[in-house]
């Protein structure tokens, strides 16, 4: 009888998602199995439409990001075995914790994860959470935007040949960056669902696949010791040699930075809401997909940038490119890709930010397009403020990376787990929450163990985040 009204309750989208998750089964499949075609898809109305390939373009272009660009100094600061089990273990960690996060919001029916914290914890967990994702996400775009900055005069300037100390307002970056969120993140962001930008987000993915394949032929290309482009020399020859396992005072920043380059849970939840019949074994498989995509491509794209350059490569790759030719065709197309794709990432990891201001201060309020707008127009010229004035992108990297993504990666989803899941089906003394407990220790420990070689870095006047770039 419940099932038979359930089908009929064609104005009520909220019984469906209720009754489908409080009782513990994938509905879709139990009404496929049980009512007429005709009858499920009335329900099936309100969930997402956004495909499985869609999906996987959405959640994967979160995942990639500028972090790409920093992989490559943290091999050389780790060695590559080091680095390949750093990469290893984040990565599955990362769908672990999404795992976790699935089975969470399929108990209490939330695709919210700021609802799964007031769940957990009441308002305390609801703003933890959504302070948190304000913070990773802020941060993420902060270091999108300033890539932005920093490489698109280095491309307008070898376009037009131009004199690189001139101070023509188009050399700017300051200047550039405004105008690109004015006239093209702002635009999609305003967009109502996220999974119109499936299209935008497949070719953002596109131009890193690009980047990558650039990558590794310029590996084959450029010879060891490098000849200098700015002084007509070489490099010391002694650093043609890999390394595989390395220990220095920057290697405190490569397990923040790979945690960094692999948070995207706060757009798991919204990314599942708009997955077209959707169940947790399909948004499971969306997110593993988009993980392994991610990694193959982190660790291709860390080695052969790092055999190219050994210990001389920076902590933003393609300006380690320049010291050897500022105008390279084909390092210029690189530098245009990895623009267009950090740019269309931006509206991306702007949705989830917006819905955790929404679920913090509007959080009875129904949609409302001058809130939407509102919303979007304060976080871009914020971050815009950030992006002018911070020091580098490897400080955002580590100290981002080192609060705000250890909460969202491994504390936030098993303390939910851990408070959410009932003691009648999973007692504290039962095996996964034992294993949760270990992962919460684990991200806290990740975090103060972070923090403090950062802070002693910086405090010993070595960092190479301390000064411009």
């Amino acid at each position: 009888p419940q099932l038979q009204l359930l089908a009929n309750a064609k104005g009520t989208p909220h019984v469906y998602t209720h009754f489908k998750y409080c009782c513990h089964l994938d509905l879709y499949d139990v009404l496929h199995d049980a009512f007429p075609l005709k009858n499920y898809q009335i329900l099936l109305q309100f969930e997402g439409k956004t495909s499985f390939g869609m999906s996987v373009f959405n959640l994967g272009n979160a995942i990639m990001g500028s972090g790409i660009l920093g992989l490559a100094y943290a091999m050389a600061n780790t060695g590559i075995l080091l680095f390949l089990f750093l990469l290893t273990a984040v990565a599955l960690l990362s769908c672990y914790s999404i795992h976790l996060m699935l089975k969470t919001s399929g108990i209490v029916g939330i695709r919210a994860y700021e609802e799964l914290g007031y769940r957990a914890f009441g308002t305390p967990g609801k703003m933890a959470a959504g302070i948190a994702i304000t913070l990773q996400n802020i941060g993420a775009m902060s270091s999108y935007l300033y890539i932005v900055k920093s490489e698109l005069p280095l491309v307008i300037q070898a376009f037009l040949k131009a004199d690189p100390n001139s101070d023509v307002w188009y050399l700017n970056g300051n200047y550039l960056v405004v105008m690109v969120s004015a006239s093209v993140i702002l635009p999609l962001a305003l967009m109502k669902q996220l999974g119109y930008l499936g299209y935008t987000s497949g070719f953002s993915l596109s131009c890193m696949v690009f980047f990558l394949t650039a990558v590794t032929y310029k590996k084959f290309q450029i010879p060891c010791p490098f000849e200098e482009f700015s002084v007509n020399g070489t490099d010391n020859g002694s650093h043609c040699t890999p390394r595989m396992f390395t220990i220095n005072s920057q290697t405190a920043y490569t397990i923040p930075i790979l945690a960094f380059a692999f948070v995207c849970h706060p757009e798991v939840l919204p990314i599942y809401t708009e997955l077209r019949n959707p169940t947790k074994k399909k948004m499971q498989k969306v997110s593993n997909v988009s993980i392994f995509v991610m990694y193959s491509m982190y660790f291709l794209a860390a080695l052969f940038g790092y055999l190219t350059f050994y210990e001389n490569v920076e902590p933003e790759l393609l300006h380690t490119y320049s010291r050897i030719d500022p105008y390279d065709t084909l390092i210029l197309c690189v530098r245009v890709a990895v623009l267009t794709a950090v740019t269309l990432t931006v509206p991306i990891v702007l949705f989830p930010v917006r819905r955790a201001i929404q679920h913090m201060i509007f959080p009875s309020k129904s949609f409302n397009w001058l809130r939407h707008i509102s919303i979007a127009l304060i976080l871009l010229m914020f971050i815009n403020m950030l992006v002018i004035f911070a020091p580098n992108i490897l400080g955002i990297f580590g100290i981002i990376g080192a609060t705000s993504a250890p909460c969202l990666i491994f504390i936030f989803p098993a303390v939910f787990y851990i408070r959410i899941v009932p003691r009648e089906d999973e007692p504290l003394t039962s095996l996964p929450k034992i294993i949760a407990l270990c992962f919460t220790a684990m991200g806290v420990s990740f975090m103060v163990m972070s923090l403090s070689f950062i802070f002693m870095d910086w405090t010993s006047g070595t960092s190479r985040a301390a000064g411009g770039h």
